[in-house]
């Protein structure tokens, strides 16, 4: 019974967050709970607690993970200055007489915002504000909408550059080296967030073409779903050089700060800092951004930041006290004892994390359960890069599935009292095949991942 402890806690901490209780204090009071009770037991070393203030330092010093308050206010600058409504505007206004224009507008104004933001909730309930009023008053299908604003919240996950990515590519990352160790090698090789921002490229930008084909065919083979333009709305049309400069400075922005990435010129961190800087001057430039807006910014973005590293050290705690349990051996031997091999211990960690993804947000799960599978399932010889992508599309699927999914939640909280419930579960199902479809094309030719940061390394 002893040897499952480790397991026993895991459950112990999904039934109190389950019970609403905070995400950081949670793993943190249940992680101490336990150990406090081995100590006593004599079953848990407490020195394994002496290593915290060590791992804090460490986070405190980690250079990858201050790219997050900078990814995070550059997207809360875009949403607060209304430059993204502005953008949603232009681009609806280009799709012209387009049949479900709009629609793709919204899938490619979700795609940008979440690039910039990487928070699924925020993506989620910003395109509900701007988009589902217009959507539902232009005649849209309540099921169409909502379920085209719901998939395109999640892109959070797998487009760079996201926070969901800065985070785990700094735990795979560690994962990695871990796991070399483990194996003898003492020189171990490394993976950087900008090898996952490389690996996801491919998937994200395929993932929205898969959106894009079934909209326009969907909304070809049923017309009523979504109506033409009135003449009305085409005929107030703006002209194409002021199409253009609502556009492109957003779309040079984020494609400056991911190119830079992309093409070794800057890290993470330094291209965050870059769009930033560069979002706050764009609202300064359209004359969108006074003292009020800047410190709501300010305020929401210390918010989601203060949020995510007391995660952090909440999971800190948690990993500590699940590895004094033995709790990495005993998810060794359980994995190592699975039929199928490393495709049956894969098959099982992707279909868990995807049930953790209906009560954990991603970050926890990233900070708790990705540093306890993740070091065995390299060992066991996947590549890094491509199991952090399959975990990003897993979870984008898991926040998109019905009844548990958080974007169905959050949109269910923005939407008007007549779209039903029952319509937002069936708007998206038909994205969550075109995910799953995605996910096992990932399976079969992992080079769709591998590939590209292998051809810019």
């Amino acid at each position: 019974m002893i040897e499952y402890i480790p397991l026993i806690m895991f459950a112990a901490v999904c039934l109190v967050l389950m019970l609403g209780y905070p995400v950081a204090f949670s793993l943190a009071g249940t992680a101490l709970i336990f150990a406090g009770a081995g100590i006593v037991g004599g079953v848990f070393d407490s020195a394994f607690l002496s290593a915290l203030p060590n791992r804090l330092f460490g986070t405190i010093n980690n250079i990858s993970l201050m790219a997050v308050p900078l990814f995070v206010m550059m997207g809360v600058m875009l949403e607060k200055s209304r430059l993204a409504e502005q953008l949603l505007d232009n681009m609806a206004a280009m799709f012209g007489r387009q049949r479900g224009g709009l629609a793709i507008s919204v899938v490619i104004v979700g795609m940008l915002l979440a690039a910039s933001t990487g928070i699924v909730g925020a993506t989620v309930v910003t395109m509900g504000l701007m988009s589902l009023p217009t959507m539902l008053s232009r005649g849209y299908d309540a099921k169409l909408a909502t379920g085209t604003i719901c998939a395109t919240g999640t892109l959070g996950q797998i487009i760079p550059p996201s926070i969901a990515l800065v985070l785990l590519g700094d735990i795979l990352s560690s994962a990695y080296q871990q796991a070399q160790l483990s194996m003898g090698v003492f020189n171990p090789k490394t993976v950087s967030v900008g090898d996952l921002f490389m690996g996801a490229l491919v998937p994200g930008l395929l993932l929205v073409t898969l959106y894009i084909v079934y909209l326009l065919i969907y909304t070809h083979l049923k017309p009523n779903t979504a109506p033409l333009p009135s003449d009305e709305q085409v005929d107030n049309k703006p002209s194409a050089v002021a199409l253009l400069a609502g556009i492109a400075p957003v779309i040079i922005l984020i494609t400056a700060v991911l190119g830079s990435i992309l093409i070794g010129a800057a890290t993470p961190t330094e291209a965050a800092g870059v769009g930033a800087f560069g979002a706050t001057t764009l609202a300064l430039i359209k004359g969108e951004l006074d003292l009020a807006r800047l410190r709501d910014v300010g305020r929401q973005t210390l918010e989601v930041t203060s949020m995510v590293f007391m995660i952090l050290i909440g999971a800190a705690v948690f990993s500590l006290v699940f590895r004094g349990f033995g709790g990495e051996e005993l998810i060794q031997r359980l994995f190592e004892q699975m039929p199928g091999g490393v495709i049956g211990a894969t098959a099982v960690v992707m279909l868990v994390i995807f049930l953790l993804g209906f009560i954990l947000d991603f970050i926890e799960i990233t900070f708790v359960v990705v540093p306890i599978v993740g070091p065995i399932l390299l060992m066991m010889g996947i590549d890094p890069i491509w199991l952090g992508i399959m975990i990003a599309i897993n979870l984008q699927t898991s926040f998109l599935t019905p009844p548990f999914g958080f974007a169905l939640f959050y949109l269910r909280g923005v939407a008007p009292a007549t779209v039903k419930t029952s319509d937002i579960y069936r708007g998206v199902l038909p994205f969550i095949m075109i995910q799953l479809l995605l996910l096992a094309m990932i399976a079969l030719w992992p080079g769709l991942v591998t590939t590209l940061p292998g051809l810019l390394k």
